[in-house]
């Protein structure tokens, strides 16, 4: 059967990749390609468990002459980030995602592409159906909903399991190996908000075409976050248009940068020509701004002509929200001391919406360092407060702090310059991993997280460069021959 990859493929890895495209498998809807992996570790005869959380764990023997070795854990994550366009009619809960390759980059239209992280996913099921290869006893660690808290890997039992070294296959760049990473939290933000009758032209702006991405991966590349530049626009509107605020929906994610924005406005004594001169000054203003960061950027207005009475908030409820939407910090907030180049602490203002009597606004927050990143959640919290609100969190991990030794980092740093000539770059990185959670259930864990080149996950630019791919596919199984 033929399939995209085909003439890239090597020991299937493509091949079961495209087979996990073809399942729905976005965060919060795991079981069905839990229950496909299951079946597929059975149907190779492979001893394997399920937990409650849809967990998958795949025991391994050790092959001939590997079995005095110490046993090596593999640990990805099964769940996507469904992101896409504005205009995509794909329907994550249902469709197959389509694959095409550009560029040897492999991508989906349209949709993120899930290589994030379903490339390690694919490697562990190569490595289960390859009768030919060597290793010692293995653990293959495959785990549900990292994307929206690491929830998966906060339920899962580690009693049973015998590992000494753990190969975290999450990171998106070759030959950079990451040895520690933030921690964070999610947290919600709500304010009840009051109505009432609004009359006048309706006007829907959309903000889009921004680039977005990882919060913790891109947050250091001056992406604009669409909520926040939609903040700016209704705030600088205010005294030039005479208007109420009837929704406001913007992100998917709070772990994504947002891209795009919707505010539905109703504006009073409306002229035309008066809204364009206005609100076009500051549209030219902020592409300006903007030309270089976010080249892309557009700002659509759609007008419907007629005159029509509709729910906008109050002046004080408008008031409020837009007070939280400007002042709620956003972005980097302090850069490591210890580590140069390093984003110590950021937050993401990933999702905001409105509903009838209630504005959401949701954060991801990331810290290597505990005290501030509870620093930063005391900050939101308390600015909702003072503005009447609420807030939770949820999903909190902690950070997976660097080890001054390791043998695993230097058997990988040995294979590393025998295979490429050159040293590979070691680093703590921003963006959170399950390796913090899972350390603390195995103290004394030895950890590493490497990865194929991947650009813009966690929006529809997403890819996974199919080369490079096969390259660390073929290293692992040489890294795992090496470990003594």
């Amino acid at each position: 059967m033929q399939y995209v990859t085909e003439k890239y493929d090597y020991k299937n890895i493509f091949f079961y990749f495209e087979q996990l495209t073809k399942i729905p498998h976005g965060s919060g809807n795991v079981d069905a390609i839990s229950n496909y992996l299951l079946s597929f570790a059975k149907e190779h005869n492979a001893e394997c468990r399920q937990d409650e959380k849809k967990n998958v764990v795949v025991f391994l023997p050790a092959t001939e002459g590997f079995e005095d070795r110490k046993t090596v854990m593999l640990q990805g994550h099964m769940d996507m980030v469904c992101e896409k366009d504005l205009d995509c009619p794909h329907d994550f809960t249902k469709d197959p995602l389509e694959l095409y390759i550009e560029d040897g980059k492999l991508r989906a239209s349209g949709t993120t592409l899930g290589g994030d992280d379903g490339i390690a996913i694919a490697y562990m099921m190569a490595l289960i159906a390859d009768k030919d290869a060597k290793h010692p006893a293995m653990e293959l660690l495959m785990t549900t909903d990292e994307e929206t808290g690491m929830y998966g890997a906060q339920a899962l039992d580690t009693s049973d399991l015998k590992g000494s070294y753990l190969i975290n296959v999450d990171s998106e760049e070759e030959g950079r190996c990451f040895c520690g990473c933030a921690g964070g939290l999610r947290q919600n933000c709500v304010l009840d908000i009051q109505r009432e009758e609004a009359t006048g032209i309706i006007v829907e702006i959309k903000i889009i075409g921004l680039t977005g991405g990882h919060s913790g991966v891109e947050i250091d590349k001056n992406r604009t976050n669409a909520n926040k530049l939609m903040a700016r626009l209704l705030f600088e509107m205010r005294k030039p248009v005479d208007y109420s605020l009837a929704a406001f929906r913007g992100g998917k994610l709070d772990n994504a940068i947002p891209r795009e924005c919707i505010a539905t406005i109703v504006v009073k004594n409306f002229n035309l020509q008066s809204f364009r001169n206005n609100v076009g000054a500051l549209v030219t203003k902020y592409k300006s701004e903007l030309m270089n960061s976010e080249p892309n950027v557009e700002f659509e207005f759609g007008i419907v002509p007629e005159t029509k009475t509709v729910s906008g908030l109050t002046g004080n409820s408008f008031g409020s929200f837009l007070y939280f939407l400007i002042q709620a910090p956003n972005g980097i907030q302090r850069m490591s001391s210890a580590i140069p180049g390093l984003v110590e602490s950021s937050l993401n203002m990933g999702i905001v919406f409105t509903e009838e009597q209630k504005a959401v606004i949701r954060f991801s927050l990331r810290s290597s360092v505990t005290s501030y990143k509870q620093f930063m959640s005391s900050k939101l919290d308390y600015l909702i407060s003072i503005l009447g609100g609420e807030s939770s969190t949820e999903g909190e991990y902690p950070a997976w702090e660097y080890k001054s030794e390791s043998d695993l980092r230097e058997a990988f740093k040995a294979l590393y310059e025998e295979e490429y000539g050159k040293e590979p770059v070691f680093e703590v990185m921003h963006a959170g991993l399950e390796c913090g959670l899972l350390f603390d259930k195995c103290p004394g864990l030895d950890i590493i997280s490497i990865g194929p080149n991947m650009k813009d996950v966690h929006s529809p630019n997403e890819s996974l460069e199919l080369e490079s791919a096969v390259r660390v596919y073929k290293f692992l199984e040489k890294l795992i021959c090496r470990l003594k």
